[in-house]
């Protein structure tokens, strides 16, 4: 039996590489004659560079950047040499025939929401401003393109940190500039300057959010408060937020039109600010990553395909991580389970589905006890 193992993270108790690590041992001590193939999935968040790097085979650095409310964290990027992407994940970054190597951050690891205590997550105090000088660095280690993945993030700064870190402030009205540009000062604020370099690599960011920059489905009224956001600023900052972006449209020449880009609105708009001043380029994230992992090849090499998350619910079937996975070895014929946390997603024919969670557990209590309960549900599954 040769058994497929893609599961993703399970949000604040275990990393897809742990997740995967701990269902392959229960199935080990099981079955010890099954043959196992780990793939942990990333899904632009947490442990997108580490997966995708160490996928390719290249090397992880960590510089010292700026932290979401300042301070300094040690954030990876991780340096992949083209030829070592899969065909299919370069044709979709746009680097069919782009030597070099190609530098992987991700926006959590220096602009992360998980970096702070929930008394420190307020989107009016905190920057991109780490993630820029990731950028920036990539940029200097002559990196021949970035790519970007902008899930977890506690910022709703529209990406003016990265810009600023990148040679384009936000200014005063008699040019002193504001550093970092977080969005309590943005009253301050009447213009930018500067440019960002036209040597930049081209950036790519993986994004499955959908949402455009402004509005109900905007990221300050759908991401908001989950960083933070009280419902009462909403307005305020949706108001700021709009003029911050027509200024930016305007310095950087580029149409009013580009906030309604669906994903203009992902990580507190990062998607927007990297598009309209550095000419970045947004890319389904879960498609790419499935190429990169090679996860199509690798389902129907498998017998078995096992996959999970935190949560598996009905956005988990809209065509991403888990979800996508276990569609796609069901349509290959494959035998599927999906082990999560907690379970709301309706029952699909074929579809395995398992809560890992004892009935009545309380949360805190099944967060620190995430490993044993999957080590358990994996083992009462495929028991002898």
């Amino acid at each position: 039996m040769r058994v497929l193992l893609a599961f993703d993270k399970f949000k604040d108790s275990l990393t897809a590489p742990a997740a995967c690590e701990i269902a392959a041992f229960a199935l080990r001590r099981a079955h010890p004659d099954w043959t196992l193939d780990l793939c942990p999935l990333a899904d632009g968040g947490e442990g997108f560079c580490e997966i995708l790097t160490a996928a390719a085979g290249g090397e992880l650095r960590k510089i010292p950047v700026t932290g979401p409310r300042g301070g300094r964290v040690d954030a990876p990027i991780g340096f992949v040499r083209s030829a070592k992407i899969p065909a299919a994940a370069r044709a979709q970054l746009g680097l069919d025939h782009a030597t070099g190597e190609v530098a992987v951050i991700e926006m959590a690891a220096a602009s992360g929401l998980a970096l702070l205590p929930l008394d420190q997550r307020d989107p009016w105090q905190t920057t991109t401003l780490g993630t820029g000088e990731l950028i920036h660095a990539a940029a200097e280690a002559q990196a021949a393109a970035i790519l970007l993945g902008v899930g977890g993030s506690a910022t709703h700064d529209l990406g003016l940190g990265a810009l600023s870190a990148l040679g384009l402030p936000l200014v005063e009205r008699d040019g002193q500039k504001i550093s970092p540009p977080i969005p309590a000062r943005w009253n301050r604020g009447t213009r930018f300057a500067g440019s960002v370099p036209a040597t930049l690599p081209p950036i790519r960011i993986a994004c499955d959010v959908t949402n455009p920059l402004l509005g109900p489905r905007g990221a300050a009224a759908v991401y908001g408060p989950q960083k933070g956001l009280r419902p009462e600023d909403l307005p305020r900052l949706d108001h700021e937020s709009a003029r911050l972006a027509l200024l930016l449209c305007l310095h950087a020449g580029q149409p009013d039109a580009l906030m309604d880009t669906p994903g203009a609105g992902a990580a507190g708009g990062i998607s927007f600010g990297l598009m309209a001043a550095a000419r970045a380029k947004l890319l389904p994230g879960f498609d790419l990553v499935s190429a990169w992992l090679d996860v199509e090849h690798r389902a129907a090499a498998a017998d078995l395909v096992i996959t999970g998350e935190g949560r598996f619910d009905e956005s988990s079937l809209s065509g991403k991580g888990p979800g996508a996975v276990a569609a796609r070895a069901l349509a290959l014929g494959k035998q599927v389970h999906v082990f999560a946390g907690a379970v709301t997603a309706s029952t699909r024919d074929r579809l395995a589905v398992h809560a890992i969670t004892p009935p009545g557990q309380p949360l805190a209590e099944a967060l620190r006890s995430a490993s044993a309960n999957l080590a358990k549900a994996v083992s009462q599954a495929f028991a002898r």
